[in-house]
């Protein structure tokens, strides 16, 4: 009965039943970028270079928020879980950017024909969206996941500074955290743990730079 009830209040459409699947599995890769001997412009606090390994996963994106009757999508990322002949299913919580997920769904899935369904705890299949995404491939950080950095953090004279960071499962490790300043005078190659890029131009704002080194290499 309630179940009756609140598919009527949301204007729902019942359409059959549906399992949720977990059969999917992530792969874990190796990241480096950008790529050795390209030419790239950071601003102040982007991230200049990027090593580490993390976890690929398969995701449904929404770029932009959707709402009918009493029922709101949040923009964002909804990784996959796992698939069947009715299509994929998908996390019901927008694993980014907010992380807000959805009362009384336990599953969402998206059918061959690309519409956006809800499996509720009783395994109701319900669909009132289409079309309204893409699926992807993104990099995210898990327990095993590893990663190093360099920050641009702007220029003061002849001298950039430059923030190094590491991060594990996703948290920043304080103890391998380094602030670094270079002088362009004396050089306009900078290095650091193995990494070395050639400044090209430097301001407070931003940094044009090439990237001749990672941190070591990638297998």
């Amino acid at each position: 009965m309630k179940r009756l009830l609140l598919i009527g209040v949301l204007g729902l459409a019942l359409g059959g039943c549906a399992t949720p699947k977990y059969n999917y599995q992530a792969v874990s890769q190796n990241i480096s970028k950008p790529a050795i001997g390209s030419v790239n412009e950071a601003y102040v606090g982007d991230k200049m270079l990027t090593q580490g390994v993390f976890m690929e996963r398969e995701a449904y994106y929404v770029p932009e928020a959707k709402k009918k009757f009493l029922l709101n999508i949040p923009k964002g990322y909804y990784l996959k879980t796992g698939e069947d002949q009715k299509g994929s299913y998908y996390q019901p919580v927008n694993a980014i950017p907010d992380g807000a997920a959805f009362v009384g769904v336990q599953s969402v899935l998206i059918t061959r024909d690309n519409s956006f369904c809800f499996v509720d705890v009783y395994f109701n299949k319900v669909c009132n969206f289409k079309n309204i995404g893409e699926k992807r491939k993104i990099s995210v950080a898990n327990d095993n996941s590893f990663q190093q950095t360099l920050i641009y953090s702007g220029k003061v004279g002849s001298k950039i500074n430059v923030g190094y960071r590491e991060f594990s499962s996703n948290l920043a490790r304080p103890a391998f955290n380094n602030d670094v300043e270079y002088d362009l005078n004396e050089s306009k190659t900078i290095g650091y743990k193995g990494a070395l890029l050639e400044v090209i131009d430097a301001n407070n704002q931003s940094i044009t730079y090439k990237v001749l080194r990672n941190f070591n290499k990638v297998d």
